[in-house]
């Protein structure tokens, strides 16, 4: 993949984080494609489809949380045509008045290139188990 593609879907996948951290209705809606296609699977939900459907979802998640914080790893892109995901591991942090709680998901967001930008059009992340440390398992 040319390093100038792949540069413009990082800062396409990097503008999704921004709106999320940002907990901000428009600018989340500034990068989805507004189809009746488009998709979300948010960690723990079951799928969401269709842009006004997908954006109830945001604002549900904006209105329920003071404060997010997301760090990715292991970030990998492909591309095919006009079409390129972002797979990565999500260390996500939220709060929720005293409450702050810490998981990791594996997501895929999926990106389509129209008119020369690109937009996001499927977001599935889904939470990875927490595994005890070694220490701590028995075995019977």
């Amino acid at each position: 993949m040319p390093e100038k593609i792949e540069q413009e879907v990082l800062e396409a996948n990097k503008r999704f984080y921004d709106a999320l951290e940002s907990l901000d209705i428009d600018q989340m809606g500034s990068i989805w494609l507004h189809e009746s296609w488009v998709k979300c699977v948010h960690p723990g939900w079951g799928p969401i489809s269709g842009w006004e459907n997908v954006r109830q979802s945001w604002e549900a998640i904006f209105q329920n949380t003071q404060a997010i914080r997301v760090r990715l790893t292991g970030q990998s892109i492909r591309m095919i045509g006009d079409f390129a995901w972002v797979s990565c591991i999500e260390n996500i942090a939220n709060r929720l008045d005293a409450s702050l709680d810490a998981a990791e998901a594996f997501t895929t967001n999926l990106f389509l290139r129209r008119d020369n930008r690109w937009w996001i059009i499927l977001h599935h992340s889904s939470l990875l188990p927490a595994i005890k440390p070694f220490s701590e398992i028995t075995i019977q």
